[in-house]
């Protein structure tokens, strides 16, 4: 976060993103750090999600190697050769693979790089490709594409993943979410992201919004601990972030089912239009996330678990 706050070596007008990449090895998953995102979340009342201290260790969340993952993705995005400022940015899609559970015994490896960049209308969108492994076997797959706000050129096509399938579907739960400050400052230290959109609500009128709004991985791990997760051991989720969840707000979840796949998207009370949608169904033998092409590239800064 202190490195995003030093001026670019690029100029912003270029919105080329160079071709790095950052990996961290050694990793081991941390026992009380789960246990705050499943805390948080509610994640453990989701039949099939952890599977903590059972067999092995094994852990089936497809969202928590995002969750832990998200310093490797702040790292990437703050490096001063990347030509746009983290302030400029916003989430926008997440689309993670699992192809099976982890183990809290296991030395895993998490990899990220740059994917495929899009000249839009109105901004530019990023695509970051992350890997985790053990040696010889990827276990879980995510991509994240992130908005940068302004005008960069010529306008190209959107990405075929931008545009989700949403109906009128039933109302599955209601909740309020948290009003404490506290709650976007302990989940920053969960995902490394402390921008101050999250916790501080003058900061948050400034950059657009109506008051402060909480991390899209919080907001998502309850919308996935209220629905009955797809019988399989490998799954994919696949999420459309339309806009922001704020602190103090009635949130209502609607879902359906189609061929296996549960439809969901959450919206605040009040709007009509939903602040996320998301899929998250069964993935068949096989089935990849992205090709090699988009894959994280094999070089790059490593950083060791203790980092």
């Amino acid at each position: 976060m202190l490195r995003a706050m030093l001026p670019k070596l690029r100029h912003r007008a270029e919105a080329v993103f160079p071709q790095i990449s950052e990996r961290w090895s050694g990793i081991r998953i941390d026992r009380q750090h789960l246990r705050s995102f499943l805390e948080m979340t509610g994640l453990p009342s989701g039949e099939g999600i952890m599977k903590l201290g059972a067999g092995r260790g094994a852990v089936a969340s497809l969202l928590y190697p995002h969750v832990f993952g998200f310093p490797l993705l702040m790292a990437l995005v703050t490096q001063r050769d990347v030509p746009l400022s983290l302030w400029r940015a916003l989430q926008i899609r997440n689309h993670f693979l699992l192809h099976r559970p982890y183990s809290e015994h296991e030395m895993l490896d998490l990899a990220i790089g740059v994917g495929p960049q899009r000249i839009l209308a109105k901004g530019v969108e990023v695509d970051f490709p992350m890997t985790l492994s053990v040696p010889g076997e990827v276990v879980w797959e995510g991509l994240t594409t992130f908005y940068y706000r302004g005008s960069y050129g010529q306008e190209q096509a959107a990405s075929p993943l931008a545009r989700p399938h949403q109906g009128d579907w039933p109302e599955v739960s209601k909740w309020a979410m948290p009003s404490r400050r506290g709650t976007s400052w302990r989940f920053a230290g969960l995902t490394g992201d402390y921008n101050g959109i999250h916790w501080w609500n003058w900061y948050a009128r400034v950059m657009g919004f109506k008051t402060g709004l909480y991390h899209p991985q919080l907001v998502v791990g309850q919308c996935l601990a209220r629905l009955s997760p797809p019988g399989a051991s490998s799954t994919r989720l696949d999420v459309w972030l339309k806009g922001p969840v704020y602190r103090r707000s009635n949130v209502r979840l609607q879902a359906t089912e189609d061929n296996g796949a549960r439809w969901f998207a959450l919206s605040m009370d009040g709007k009509s239009r939903p602040s996320i949608v998301g899929k998250w169904s069964v993935a068949g033998p096989g089935s990849r996330l992205f090709d090699d092409h988009a894959a994280p590239l094999p070089a790059g800064n490593d950083r060791k678990a203790a980092e």
